[in-house]
């Protein structure tokens, strides 16, 4: 069961935004994120908004890619009715679910009706997430001849038995055989993995990270697994089936992530994302970070403009009524203060290593700014220069850090 919607505002029908959204936009990037809510099996960790073919109850996949497009036509017209300038999309990403599950056609069809709404951007970064068991050659290069530029696949782990427990069906051994198909399409790679899984060991951790550092990517992530209340990984943990994760082998793993990625020629640049340069980062992540503007397209999806928050109604069958019948899909929504906007600026800048500067900060945090550097949170040369950074230690410790910067 995907997790609930957050409360808020009820959202108009018409999906009109705040007039302080057009002050609010100015000089911020302009992306689209497209959510694909599909999936063969459900993993037993994921509480994403995701559905498999047994609980789509009337909805149909064949006619998403349709019922997208009318909520990419109804998104110009909002940003109009709303007074904002019509911007080029700086990224574009096709996230799920499993997005290849559809035919590349289908992912193209959306990708050609976002270019010819609102534009790309020069060098626009266009991802699509991907399972390694979701793809082939062909597939791919009608990727990269659609316009897509890059694909994030869900690696995981190398490991059988890790995969096995997180209920991935993937075979291991065919994720070279992706990435290089990939490349061989002109596509730029990220590949995702999990640490942390009940039963993984140290070892097996190593053997996850030297595969896909030997796959040669452009990008690596490495989130820690979080139990999610209400799934399947949840209840065999409390039934004593598994094992409950221990959060210092969590750390040691994620020490050992950063030292074999920087080994590799990896920089991080955000807790849990490492690439080879500048040119590999993941220009649409950064965009959440960064607090930039987005518009997501979707059951469930979530939308960030000018201020103003908002998600759409989650089931894929009510999300093509509202489509159907010209409305906004919106399910509800919240307008940010400024004191709001301020606190998740330095919640998610604290997280990147640009990081916060110093100056930036209410006169209270930037009282915390040396007792972090001594208890080695953030770095003191980077601080000297005016910014803040997570250290190693600091980012093992973002949060503790947040709490100090936002008194």
């Amino acid at each position: 069961m995907a997790s609930a919607l957050p409360v808020g505002d009820p959202a108009p029908s018409d999906g009109l935004l705040e007039p302080a959204a057009v002050e609010l936009s100015e000089g911020h990037d302009f992306g689209v994120y497209v959510h694909v809510p599909f999936c063969r099996v459900r993993c037993g960790y994921c509480d994403f908004n995701t559905y498999t073919s047994t609980e789509l109850h009337g909805a149909n996949q064949s006619d998403y890619a349709s019922q997208a497009i009318l909520e990419i036509e109804l998104a110009d017209r909002v940003l109009e009715a709303s007074g904002l300038p019509r911007r080029p999309a700086a990224t574009v990403f096709f996230g799920g679910g499993t997005p290849t599950l559809l035919p590349a056609t289908d992912l193209a069809r959306m990708l050609t009706a976002i270019i010819d709404t609102w534009g790309l951007a020069p060098g626009a970064e266009v991802t699509t997430e991907a399972n390694p068991d979701s793809v082939d050659e062909e597939y791919l290069q009608a990727l990269a001849a659609a316009g897509f530029t890059r694909v994030s696949f869900g690696m995981q782990s190398a490991v059988p038995h890790v995969l096995a427990t997180l209920d991935r069906t993937h075979d291991p051994e065919r994720v070279p055989l992706v990435v290089a198909w990939a490349r061989e399409a002109g596509l730029r790679v990220s590949l995702d993995l999990i640490y942390g899984t009940p039963g993984e060991s140290l070892e097996d951790w190593r053997e996850s990270l030297v595969s896909a550092i030997s796959c040669n990517p452009d990008h690596i992530s490495a989130y820690a697994l979080i139990i999610e209340q209400g799934t399947k990984l949840a209840r065999q943990i409390k039934s004593g089936e598994v094992a409950t994760p221990d959060d210092d082998v969590a750390a040691d793993m994620y020490e050992l992530a950063d030292a074999l990625l920087e080994e590799a020629g990896f920089s991080w640049y955000e807790v849990s994302n490492w690439a080879k340069n500048e040119a590999e980062l993941s220009r649409h992540n950064l965009s959440y970070w960064r607090g930039e503007d987005w518009w997501g397209i979707g059951p469930g999806a979530h939308s960030h403009v000018g201020g103003t928050r908002w998600w759409n109604v989650k089931h894929p069958a009510a999300y093509a009524q509202r489509m159907l019948a010209g409305e906004s899909p919106a399910a509800g929504r919240e307008t940010l203060d400024a004191a709001t906007r301020e606190v998740e600026r330095v919640l998610l800048m604290s997280r990147i290593r640009e990081g916060l500067a110093i100056h930036s900060l209410a006169p209270e945090a930037r009282s915390e700014v040396a007792g972090l550097i001594a208890d080695g949170l953030i770095d003191g040369r980077a601080a000297i220069g005016g910014r803040v950074t997570l250290t190693l230690r600091g980012r093992l410790l973002a949060d503790a850090v947040v709490r100090r910067l936002t008194p």
